[in-house]
């Protein structure tokens, strides 16, 4: 199953477990991962379902596509990580 790394950042405000999908999808994986905690969504998702400016996804090391439709497809062994962005300097 694909794997589901949140940044730590996100432990100050609650537990963000390592999670395990079957998704097909990153839509699929983050609509799994909310449906345990449903708090975690508005830090990740804005109103609109769209990731938030100050959060970015790997997908086996690669940055997802979209940021609108999160439907980069996921393999069995995929690693997912997300972060919050970086910004300054």
């Amino acid at each position: 199953m694909a794997q589901i790394t949140f940044t730590q950042q996100l432990a100050r405000f609650m537990p963000v477990p390592q999670l395990e999908t079957g998704a097909a999808d990153l839509r699929g994986a983050l609509d799994g991962a909310f449906a345990g905690n449903p708090r975690l969504r508005g830090y990740v998702l804005d109103e609109q379902g769209h990731l938030r400016e100050n959060v970015v996804i790997f997908i086996d090391g690669q940055r997802s596509r979209d940021r609108v439709l999160l439907d980069d497809p996921l393999r069995p062994d995929s690693r997912i990580y997300i972060l919050q962005a970086l910004s300054g300097g």
